[in-house]
Parts: structure tokens; sequence; C-alpha cells
């Protein structure tokens, strides 16, 4: 079934887990927040986001959350983290969707959460793109707004001339549309309640960009 979008501009991807897998999961920095914790630090709510909102390495992101990780501890963690960003991957879906994309005439930008060096794996792996949201440099996460408006200024369009594709339904579908952005849900592997949803980025080629 085709899906109209009117007016669009630009598409926007969510990157982990839309774009990109890690094949060697080995999460340094939620084990990085677990040892914080173990040495006496009582955890936080917001300490993921104040992680992805600062260009910080390991060693960093704990002297942020006012800690300092004992030189082993910090080597098997960043040994870890080395390991993860080696194995990061593209989908097989996603080269094809970005050249339908420009093909269309259409500008290509990516928004995302991470921690500072997730970015470097992905940008090798992509071609260059239009824009880039990444959280730790714009100093926001999703779903905040700020996130979004930084988007939309570097892709050069008004939020209602862009569409987020993501896997994440909060920060890549609710929070785009409630900015006043178009959004389309990713589900990959699992069943999605969204009104506007894909299995695949394959399916990009199903939508319409109508003037």
């Amino acid at each position: 079934m085709k899906r109209e979008f009117s007016g669009i501009k630009a598409v926007a991807f969510d990157v982990y887990g839309t774009l990109v897998q890690i094949k060697d999961p080995r999460r340094p920095y939620r084990r990085l927040l677990s040892t914080l914790s173990d040495m006496g630090r009582p955890p936080r709510a917001d300490d993921g986001a104040r992680v992805m909102s600062a260009d910080v390495g390991l060693a960093e992101a704990a002297e942020l959350l006012g800690m300092v990780l004992p030189s082993d501890v910090l080597g098997k963690l960043q040994a870890d983290l080395d390991a993860e960003l080696a194995s990061v991957s593209l989908f097989e879906d996603v080269l094809p969707a970005i050249r339908w994309l420009r093909a269309c005439g259409i500008r290509v930008g990516v928004c995302s959460n991470l921690a500072g060096p997730y970015a470097a794996p992905v940008k090798a792996l992509l071609p260059k793109l239009d824009a880039y949201a990444w959280s730790f440099q714009v100093g926001a996460v999703k779903p905040e707004p700020r996130m979004y408006a930084h988007l939309c200024e570097a892709l050069g369009a008004r939020p209602e001339q862009v569409v987020m594709i993501g896997d994440t339904l909060l920060a890549d579908y609710e929070g785009p549309i409630a900015y006043g952005m178009h959004a389309c849900h990713l589900a990959r592997t699992h069943v999605s309640a969204a009104k506007v949803r894909i299995f695949t980025l394959a399916d990009v080629k199903r939508f319409v960009f109508a003037t």
C-alpha cells in the first residue's frame, strides 16, 4: 500500500537499530553506570541522557557524573567499547533506501541519541549525508524538541517538510509528530501500534512524495 507525504523535502533516520546494528554487543556505557553505582554513586534517572548529551569518552563520562574510574576497570570497559565499535555494520536495506530517496530529490539526514564514540563507525559506513543531529553535539536527546529543531535547521527544511524514520516509538515517532514533523515507525523485529509503520527500509519505496 502506498503512503503519500505532501511537500516533503527531507527524510531523517535514527541510527542504531535503524541503519546499523552492533553484532558484538558489550554495553560498556551501561556497565559504566552499573560500576559507578557499585562504587557508591547513587544512580539518577537522567544519567544516560547526560552522557549522551556531552561529547565524552568513558573516562570523561565517569568524571561528568562525579567519579573517577580505576585504570584497570577503565581498561576493560574501553576494550569492550572498541569491540562493539568494530562490530558495527549496516543493515542490508540501508544503502538502497538512501539511494532511492536521493533519486527522488529528497535530502537525507540522521538524528540519533548516542555517546560520542559511536558516531565515527556510522559515518565511515554511510555515504556523506545532508545533515547530522547527534545528541552529543546538540547537547540534548530525543524526544527533546531541541534535537528536532537542530535536525530541521541542518536539513534546511521546516518540520512539516521532514519525515523521521526510526525504531523507537517515543523518540522517532511520537516525539517528531509532537514537534510538527511527519514520522514512520520502523518495526524490524516487533509489532508496532503506530499508524504509519514499515518493517524494512525497503518499504520506503512505497512512499509517494507529492508536491
